[in-house]
């Protein structure tokens, strides 16, 4: 496997660190939100509630909070994947 660090200038090596170790605690962060109520995506906790197998609160809460988590994980994925074309030039 190829070390994406190698070439890299130790500034940028680092910032590519920060933003995939956020990247990976905005992952974790949505699981576990998920898991609290047995839900495997943000569509399952949504029917969860609908049906009436998860209280509404603070489900609807952790609903809208893994959503924006994804969301967020999503548009850092896709600043990073940016940087790394960039940095690989």
């Amino acid at each position: 496997m190829a070390n994406i660090f190698e070439k890299l200038e130790p500034e940028d090596a680092q910032r590519v660190d920060r933003l995939a170790k956020l990247a990976y605690e905005l992952r974790e962060n949505r699981a576990i939100l998920l898991r609290q109520h047995g839900a495997d995506d943000e569509a399952q906790l949504l029917e969860r509630i609908r049906s009436g197998a998860t209280s509404e609160h603070p489900a609807y809460e952790h609903y809208l909070s893994a959503r924006i988590l994804a969301e967020a994980r999503e548009a850092l994925r896709a600043e990073l994947g940016g940087l790394l074309q960039e940095l690989n030039r």
